[in-house]
């Protein structure tokens, strides 16, 4: 073979490691391309992520600093109701004003106070929680004493010490009760009258 003919066959193999080469680093060019997109993509898509997570703990905040506003502001509203309910029992035990129109015509004026008041609250999502004759919820309600009382189940509200409030769906103050409860007395007697059935029962 000639010598030419060598060195052309040289360069031929040469030419086409080139193209090899250059194809391969085209190849290289767009994987590396992809893999950047693709990675712009995650940065993306982490920090729009994290954007919206701070927008909606921004939400929250402001709706807690909102509402924990509201909440001190109505929990300290809540003592004039309270000094109108003190008011109330004080006039009521004045001996000088008892069974007097005088005394008539403030209790209705006191009422429409309270009325108003209350009609305020429950315009601003302050709902009072009801208590009398109904069952002792612990989440509602505080049981102050418990008063003897057979013509009730256990564990009814016979009485209300002082008035509970919720505001939306969170206790704002619990109702102050007293609660019934079987007399000891009736207890000792279905005691002796079970005692002395198995008397009898023995006797027999």
């Amino acid at each position: 073979m000639d010598k030419k003919e060598i060195d052309k066959n040289d360069l031929k193999k040469k030419d086409i490691k080139v193209e090899e080469n250059n194809i391969s680093e085209d190849k290289k060019s767009e994987t590396s391309l992809e893999d950047k997109v693709k990675e712009l993509n995650d940065k993306l898509a982490r920090a729009y992520a994290e954007i919206e997570n701070q927008r909606r703990r921004f939400e929250r905040e402001k709706e807690d600093a909102l509402e924990y506003g509201a909440f001190a502001f109505a929990k300290e509203a809540l003592n004039l109701i309270d000094n109108l309910e003190r008011s109330k029992i004080s006039l009521e035990n004045d001996e000088k004003l008892k069974n007097t129109e005088a005394l008539k015509k403030i209790f209705e004026h006191l009422k429409i106070i309270n009325d108003d008041m209350v009609s305020i609250f429950s315009k601003n999502n302050i709902q009072l929680i009801k208590s009398l004759n109904e069952k002792l919820d612990p989440n509602l309600h505080q049981a102050m004493i418990e008063v003897e009382d057979n013509s009730k189940d256990p564990g009814t509200i016979v009485q209300e010490i002082q008035k509970g409030f919720t505001i939306k769906d969170r206790l704002l103050r619990p109702a102050l009760v007293a609660v019934s409860k079987k007399s000891s007395k009736n207890d000792n007697e279905i005691k002796k009258g079970a005692v002395n059935k198995e008397k009898n029962t023995e006797s027999n």
